[in-house]
């Protein structure tokens, strides 16, 4: 076997397509810089707006995402509200919406603003059929719709990181910006949702309140999108400074009329206060009644009165009956209604009696649950006791029951009576009544 001495020349591989060789140089100049001649931006601008430009899929992800986040204000679940903002679509079209700004574009401005109305619009009602539904259920917890329809400074972080990062990153690489594509749906759709679940749940603070948070997350985003397009040195043409000085001062008015006003409030609770009213009971009223009673006519008496006859002394003698009238009875009865009549109860509280423990032997003396019965603790010759005269005698022996704090503690038990040394001066006291009055209600 012989080689050939001939040397190996290696063939020439095919030509490639000038436009791959001219697009692959764009896009590595466009990863590590963005171009500064007008070619290059124009050709820049028109390959992101392709990219940015809304297609079927953004209305159908915004259904799922409608769906499930409404599923989880009905549940009341974080776990699927997370679940609803992963399977949001990518937000590549509200960069798009930046773009047209950018470039002053009429018609593509026109078709992304109304893609990512739709697309809200596909969410609210999401929230709003849910809403509908836990009308169907009593007591549920409505903690997260509260929470997501207010402002929120953690989730106006969240905003500024993502809508930085999602414009920086679209604009310079062609991989899909999956993870500042959910911070933006977060912070987007969740105070949607929950503001078409207010409506639809009739719930008292959460509607209108999560569209002016939406309202307030998208001016603000928009704001720093544009000024990331800015700095990424991204020249805008005469109409877009037009389109973005008119953008800035709406989404300026914007944020000024919802957290100027204070108004959602972070801080806003619903509280539901039943406040009871009192009714004044009415005034007595006095009615007379007569009861019935049998009367006759007057009749003759047994009282004559004289009649006067002539006599012949020219005298006049003679009796007359006159009628005695029968009196009638007048009866006056009081009608009180039924009113609440304040009655008073004397209440008498026995007044304690204090002493000390004062041992002749050991320095102290034996607490007891019961006269003569099982040991508690040793109390020390000086420590303060409370009596209220309860003494028994046990095979001679006389006991009292005591009272007795220990480190915060109140303690019962019985102790001898002899180791007790009373601050009542007279022997065989009495315990003190002292009155009290309250004044308690009976119908």
């Amino acid at each position: 076997m012989s080689l050939t001495e001939d040397p190996i020349i290696p063939t020439e591989s095919p030509s490639r397509p000038r436009e791959e060789i001219r697009n692959r140089r764009r896009r590595a100049t466009r990863r590590s810089s963005i171009p500064s001649d007008a070619e290059g931006q124009a050709t820049l601008i028109s390959d992101l707006s392709r990219r940015a430009y809304p297609s079927f899929e953004l209305f159908i992800f915004s259904l799922v995402c409608g769906a499930i986040l409404g599923l989880g204000f009905l549940l009341d679940s974080q776990t699927v509200l997370l679940l609803g903002i992963l399977v949001a679509p990518l937000m590549t079209p509200w960069v798009g919406f930046l773009l047209a700004i950018l470039t002053g574009s009429p018609r593509f401005l026109f078709e992304t603003l109304m893609a990512l109305l739709i697309s809200a619009a596909l969410v609210f009602a999401g929230g709003l059929l849910a809403g509908f539904a836990a009308r169907l259920f009593e007591n549920m917890a409505n903690n997260n719709a509260f929470i997501h329809s207010r402002l929120w400074i953690p989730s106006l972080v969240v905003l500024a990181i993502g809508a930085i990062t999602l414009v920086a990153s679209f604009a310079r690489s062609e991989a899909k910006p999956f993870l500042p594509s959910v911070l933006i749906a977060y912070v987007f759709y969740l105070p949607i949702s929950a503001g078409g679940f207010g409506l639809g749940a009739g719930l008292e603070g959460v509607w209108p309140h999560g569209l002016f948070v939406f309202l307030a997350h998208f001016a603000l985003a928009s704001v720093l999108g544009l000024i990331t397009l800015y700095v990424l040195r991204l020249r805008p043409s005469m109409g877009g400074i037009i389109f973005s000085a008119t953008a800035l001062l709406l989404f300026a008015w914007i944020l000024f009329r919802i957290t100027g006003s204070g108004f959602p409030s972070t801080k806003e609770a619903i509280v539901a206060a039943s406040t009871p009213t009192t009714q004044p009971s009415p005034l007595p009223s006095l009615t007379l009644s007569l009861p019935p009673t049998t009367t006759s006519s007057p009749r003759p008496s047994n009282t004559s009165a004289p009649r006067i006859t002539p006599t012949s002394a020219g005298t006049q003698t003679g009796t007359e009956e006159t009628p005695t009238p029968t009196p009638v009875p007048l009866t006056i009865e009081v009608t009180l209604p039924a009113t609440e009549t304040p009655t008073i109860t004397l209440t008498i509280p026995v007044t304690p009696t204090y002493g000390k423990v004062a041992a002749n032997e050991g320095g102290g003396a034996n607490l007891r649950q019961t006269p003569g019965g099982t040991y508690v603790m040793t109390l020390l010759n000086g420590t303060l006791v409370e009596t209220f005269s309860d003494f028994r005698e046990v095979n001679g022996v006389t006991w009292v029951h005591v009272f007795v704090t220990v480190n915060g503690n109140r303690v019962e038990g019985w102790l001898l009576e002899s180791v007790v040394a009373y601050a009542t001066p007279a022997p065989n006291f009495e315990p003190s009544i002292t009155p009290t009055f309250g004044v308690t209600s009976s119908p």
